[in-house]
């Protein structure tokens, strides 16, 4: 769910002029024959189509060969699928450590979204390279950070590395299409085979670049979690030659208009606190006075206000919800019978369905608009960002980036996060990959990543688990 990150980092802008070169500097790279090698897994998986009706199997059995010819046996190594659907291949493999403390665990995803090659000006399933970019189906979201956290692996150990903590990494099948089969699966069926102490989302964070500066590299230590509702009205209908004033969908549009001015009650938390102070030290003036008010643990809800004009800061500081979907009546010369609205919610962490739920009926305030939950939310908590983490982390950014801050974000998104969070594991977004603010193409025609900052992504990925892998 790249796509995601790029809003989020959007909203953490330096201010003042941007370089104007077209790509960020250079930083250190892994050897020629390492990077020849994430180049070939990369071909390799990019022109495999795991398209959700596709399934995952054959990149899984990719990835295992590639695992085994790195050195890991057959007993490191997992392939696991819900019964009846072994199309859809999840793969973990553990690279065994001292046993000093919990293992950690790395999950991202091998499906992808649909890519029709009608719509692209380049073959979606094959890696190609072009004026310094890798374009292809899956390079940004997110097999290029696949590539990256098992080339880390395979690193180790060819260089006879043996972590504190045992190493685990989960590439699972069904993020995109609602992760049945993915990393909720594993969680409830194979909880032995990847629980750990805390969790790296490589599918979230990251760093972002601005005409050719890097801005920002964001730790991702909470995710809004979303409920849809649904307003309903129901009456007996009849001809339209002969309207009363009761209608079907006259009472819903009235039941909106209460919600349209709804506001949820101001919150934050530890990460968007975080992400306000630092916010504060890239603004002037009153930007900069709110941004250090809606920081403080009572948050000021004037500077608040101010702030939540912008639809980015606004989903900062509040749960929102919004209508998504309308329909009403069955016939254009009947009264209508039925008129309902979906109403989607984002909540923020702490929030709960029925909280949620409660706040939507008193704002509509009539009892003959019945309020239902059409997709129950999945609850998920805060991983805090504790002081000893943002050191470790802060400390391999700037051995790369050097003069990039480390920022805590809460994405208003959703990722796998939520199920490992949900399940008591701590999960941090902590991708290796910068792109580009302008021009983020997950999910989009002509994905592409900058070539630098694929092997980029390789050797901060390969840096940060060591470093992580510390008791």
């Amino acid at each position: 769910m790249r796509a995601f990150f790029a809003a989020a980092a959007a909203g953490v802008l330096l201010v003042g002029s941007a370089a104007q070169a077209a790509k960020p500097p250079a930083s250190p790279m892994p050897s020629p024959a390492d990077q020849a090698l994430a180049r070939d897994m990369l071909a390799e998986l990019i022109a495999i189509n795991t398209v959700h009706p596709q399934g995952t199997r054959k990149a899984a059995d990719a990835i295992v060969a590639r695992l085994k010819a790195g050195g890991f046996q057959d007993s490191d190594i997992q392939v696991l699928a819900p019964k009846g659907q072994e199309a859809w291949a999840n793969v973990v493999v553990r690279l065994k450590g001292k046993g000093k403390a919990r293992p950690i665990l790395y999950q991202g995803h091998i499906d992808v979204v649909e890519a029709k090659p009608e719509d692209w000006t380049l073959p979606p399933f094959q890696l190609t390279e072009k004026d310094g970019w890798f374009y292809g189906r899956g390079v940004l979201d997110m097999k290029g950070d696949d590539v990256a956290i098992l080339l880390s692996l395979i690193r180790m150990k060819r260089e006879g590395f043996v972590p504190d903590r045992d190493i685990i990494v989960a590439l699972t099948a069904d993020e995109e299409d609602g992760d049945a089969n993915g990393l909720d699966f594993l969680l409830k069926q194979h909880r032995d085979v990847i629980d750990a102490e805390f969790a790296v989302n490589v599918d979230a964070g990251g760093g972002a670049y601005l005409k050719g500066r890097r801005i920002a590299y964001t730790m991702q230590t909470s995710e809004k979690t979303y409920v849809t509702f649904q307003l309903e009205v129901t009456n007996a209908g009849g001809h339209s030659s002969r309207p009363p004033k009761e209608n079907a969908i006259y009472r819903l549009a009235a039941a909106l208009g209460r919600l349209q001015g709804l506001e949820f009650p101001l919150k934050t938390t530890a990460t968007t606190r975080g992400l306000f102070t630092a916010q504060a030290g890239r603004e002037e003036g009153q930007r900069k006075a709110d941004f250090l008010a809606v920081a403080q643990d009572a948050p000021d809800p004037a500077a608040a206000a101010r702030l939540g004009e912008d639809p980015f800061w606004n989903a900062m500081l509040h749960t929102t919800c919004t209508p998504t979907l309308l329909a009403g009546g069955h016939a254009e010369n009947a009264l209508p019978q039925r008129a309902t609205v979906a109403i989607q919610c984002r909540m923020m962490p702490g929030d709960t369905e029925a909280q949620t739920m409660a706040v939507i009926v008193k704002a509509v305030d009539d009892p003959k608009v019945v309020v239902t939950v059409i997709n129950p939310a999945q609850n998920s908590a805060e991983s805090p960002p504790t002081p000893a983490l943002m050191k470790t982390v802060q400390g391999v950014v700037s051995g790369l980036w050097p003069g990039v801050v480390l920022n805590p974000v809460m994405e208003t998104g959703a990722t796998d996060g939520i199920y490992s969070r949900a399940a008591g594991i701590p999960t941090y977004g902590l991708s290796g990959m910068f792109s580009d603010l302008e021009d983020n193409r997950a999910h989009g025609r002509d994905e592409r990543i900058l070539v630098s900052a694929f092997y980029e992504d390789v050797e901060f990925s390969y840096r940060l688990m060591k470093a992580l892998s510390r008791a």
